[in-house]
Parts: structure tokens; C-alpha cells; sequence
């Protein structure tokens, strides 16, 4: 039985760091209130030459650096995102420019928090069906670049970042419960 199995795994977060407390001069809140309902005390937030591409890209490399392998070991590249760089071409097609692939395939999934479990989801059924050996599944956001930062029910919650991980083919019977 052909089974998808993690290779390697990465990540990357913008520079700036936005703390609780720097909310207090924008909406009607504080630490303890944010703390408090969402556990959250601090979110990266992209620059302006930090993109969902390019924090995908950082991502990408340290996953594939993490699995031992190169892009030309990779098939197939999927990006869930929301905040795609542009609304076409695909934001993965810029990823795969930028890490130099020049062979496979790449695309765009979009389904808001539960991105990464479809394309994860996705790239499992690549893999069963035989339609690829490795895929580099990626999630970055800059949901930053979106929010109503007068909006305290919602500016408190996101931050961006990406996570990657390296999916490939293995044999064997998959594990019960």
C-alpha cells in the first residue's frame, strides 16, 4: 500500500513582532483582555518586501534542507493561502519560480483556516493515486495586508507567517487508530 509520509518540515515568520500592548493606542483593548480570550501574546507581521511568496519560499527551503532533498526531487508544489501575491498567476507558481523548479506542477488552494488540511488532504491523494513521489506543501498568509485594524474582535487574532512540510510515497500498511 503506497502511504504519504513526512519528510521534512519548516517554517518562517516575518521580522517585526506586534505585542499586545501595541494594540492599546488602536482599539479599546489590553494584554489581559486578548491573553485572556485567546492565549495569544505577540504575532509576526510581514514588512513590505516581506510577501506570502516569499515567506513561503523560506519555508520551502528549510523543509526540503530538514528532508535532504533538492526542488528537483519535488513533483508537485501546493500553497494553501488566502492572501495569495496576486489573484493570478498562482502564488505556488511563484514559489516554484523562485526556488528554480523547472519540472512538476503547482497551484493555489484556498479555504481559509482549514487550507493546510486540504492541501495536505490534497497532496496525500496525489501521492496515492501515483501522480507524484514528493509534494512540498506549503501554508503562508499575510492576512496582516487585509485586516480592519480598527476591528478589535479580529485585528488581536492574526499574524503571518508560513509552514512547509515535505510529503513522499512510502510502502507499507497504514497504522490503525
Amino acid at each position: 500500500m503506497i502511504r504519504s509520509v513526512v519528510r521534512g518540515t519548516g517554517a518562517a515568520l516575518p521580522q517585526r513582532i506586534m505585542k499586545n500592548a501595541d494594540f492599546e493606542g488602536m482599539v479599546e483593548t489590553s494584554d489581559e483582555w486578548i491573553v485572556q480570550r485567546t492565549g495569544i501574546r505577540q504575532r509576526h507581521i510581514a514588512s513590505d518586501d516581506e510577501t506570502t511568496a516569499s515567506l513561503g519560499e523560506a519555508a520551502a527551503r528549510v523543509a526540503l534542507a530538514d528532508a535532504g532533498l533538492t526542488v528537483d526531487d519535488i513533483d508537485l508544489i501546493i500553497l494553501a493561502t488566502s492572501t495569495p501575491n496576486n489573484t493570478f498567476p498562482a502564488t505556488a507558481v511563484d514559489i516554484q519560480n523562485r526556488l528554480g523548479m523547472r519540472h512538476g506542477f503547482a497551484f493555489d488552494m484556498q479555504a481559509v483556516c482549514s487550507g493546510f488540511v486540504y492541501a495536505v488532504t490534497t497532496a496525500d491523494a496525489y501521492i496515492r493515486g501515483g501522480l507524484a513521489k514528493r509534494v512540498l506543501v506549503i501554508g503562508s498568509e499575510t492576512f496582516s495586508r487585509i485586516l480592519d485594524w480598527t476591528d478589535r474582535s479580529t485585528c488581536v487574532l492574526f499574524g503571518d507567517g508560513a509552514g512547509a512540510l515535505v510529503l513522499e510515497a512510502g510502502e507499507g500498511a497504514a497504522s490503525a487508530g
